[in-house]
């Protein structure tokens, strides 16, 4: 596993590189948060990433939050000292792991484990809510194609989805792709639904 630790400062980022290679880990990369570093992390292609901010100002906790929003990674974040607005934009910024006072060595995997497995379940949580408004989308072009068909041709709702569904059957194509079709067909010819 490839994992990159992001910090300023050479001797936190020797804690973490320390816990690491305690926990089994060797593939590690210490990156300094300047100049294009997000560019530099994106071609690394790190698995995990680990930042370490100490005491950050307002401006410096912004900056990693876009970091952690343009990878799509698990991350996890150390700070010295937190508040509660500082912790919501983490969690909004799709942060895995927030760590709060606590740097130390023994710690380091299980919050790495933890950061891996928030970031995947959040991940599944987004991939299923992604379909679900997929399908609902699709089942609203359906209802509005067959409202189409059942206005237009004096069908009921069971005979012009059977319509639909044996078309898209003779055509090899999606129920809602013939769908898309009738609705684009009733609009450009004025009688749309």
């Amino acid at each position: 596993m490839r994992i990159v630790v992001l910090d300023d400062s050479r001797a936190r980022a020797t804690v973490l590189e320390e816990g690491l290679r305690d926990a089994g880990y060797d593939d590690i990369h210490v990156v300094v948060p300047t100049g294009p570093f997000v560019a530099q992390l994106e071609r690394m292609g790190p698995d995990v990433v680990l930042m370490d901010l100490g005491n950050p100002s307002r401006d410096t906790l912004e900056e990693m939050l876009t970091v952690s929003r343009a990878l799509a990674k698990p991350i996890a974040m150390f700070v010295d000292q937190s508040d509660d607005s500082m912790i919501g934009a983490a969690i909004d910024a799709g942060v895995s792991a927030y760590v709060v006072d606590g740097l130390r060595r023994e710690r380091v995997k299980p919050i790495i484990e933890l950061a891996i497995r928030r970031f995947n379940a959040f991940s599944r949580m987004q991939a299923e809510r992604d379909e679900a408004v997929l399908q609902l989308a699709e089942r609203k072009l359906i209802d509005r194609a067959k409202a189409i068909l059942m206005n237009q041709r004096g069908l009921s709702e069971q005979d012009a989805y059977a319509l639909m569904r044996s078309g898209a059957m003779n055509q090899g194509k999606k129920i809602v792709e013939i769908a898309q079709a009738l609705i684009t067909a009733s609009e450009l010819l004025g009688g749309g639904s």
